[in-house]
């Protein structure tokens, strides 16, 4: 038995091969679309074993190693980085007949955004991708999961693997002619068109700034997650990640 890293505070215990974490309204939904993801030949993602009654879940676990901040060399390798593309396509494109569904039957802890052309992850970042040596080989924590375009994810995506980060972010790598090169790397690997990446800026900018006000939302009504968020000073880096985005967004559009 051992406690996982993650953000709930040492609450996700490691049994065997079985992760048990605390469950949320959301998490039937979440079950739904990785049975269905599974059925749809997309091994690489936790299979769900059920949720108790007293409010746990239970998974199984994907062996391999995850990099929380600061990224270790193997999060930061070119082939992590390509691999974890391929893989969020791959998923990307293994959810679009849940979409088939009755999605109102469905809780989403992130509002479901439109066009609904994917089941986005929601957190597509090192922390929630398993890596085989620099190989990215499982994604975890779908907790985030909703409905949603797939520049959506993308956007987030690149946001934590380019980095897009200001120079006072800690968890920042790279110029921004070295950030723009990964996420090209990041969108040919995924197969994104052209056209579509032009996009990508804004989007990036929407994205951290619905998250910015979802910890402000989510403070002042008593998370207290959020609450620690806030008084750790994530949403102050945050806000400078946008204004870093939006004054090279440019630059990133023309690398792209």
């Amino acid at each position: 038995m051992e406690y996982l890293q993650g953000g709930r505070e040492n609450k996700i215990l490691k049994i065997g091969n079985v992760v048990q974490r605390p469950a949320g309204a959301w998490t039937p939904a979440v079950h739904a679309l990785l049975k269905h993801v599974i059925a749809q030949g997309f091994q690489r993602v936790p299979q769900p074993l059920g949720i108790d009654p007293d409010g746990t879940e239970h998974v199984s676990f994907i062996p391999g190693h995850v990099s929380n901040y600061p990224l270790t060399p193997q999060a930061l390798s070119q082939e992590a980085l390509t691999s974890a593309a391929e893989l969020l396509r791959n998923y990307h494109d293994a959810t679009v007949s849940f979409l088939e569904n009755d999605l109102s039957q469905y809780q989403w802890q992130l509002p479901p955004r439109s066009p609904a052309e994917v089941i986005c992850h929601g957190d597509f970042a090192p922390y929630n991708v398993v890596l085989d040596g620099n190989t990215a080989v499982g994604i975890i924590d779908f907790d985030t999961a909703h409905p949603a375009p797939r520049l959506w994810d993308i956007a987030y995506a690149l946001y934590r693997w380019a980095p897009f980060t200001s120079a006072n972010n800690p968890d920042g790598i790279g110029t921004i002619e070295q950030q723009t090169q990964r996420a090209c790397l990041f969108c040919a690997h995924y197969g994104l068109a052209k056209d579509q990446r032009q996009h990508l800026p804004s989007v990036i900018s929407e994205r951290l700034e619905v998250m910015v006000q979802t910890i402000l939302n989510g403070a002042a009504a008593g998370n207290e997650a959020f609450q620690a968020n806030i008084r750790d000073g994530h949403h102050l880096l945050y806000q400078a990640d946008i204004a870093y985005v939006k004054a090279n967004a440019l630059t990133i559009a023309q690398a792209l």
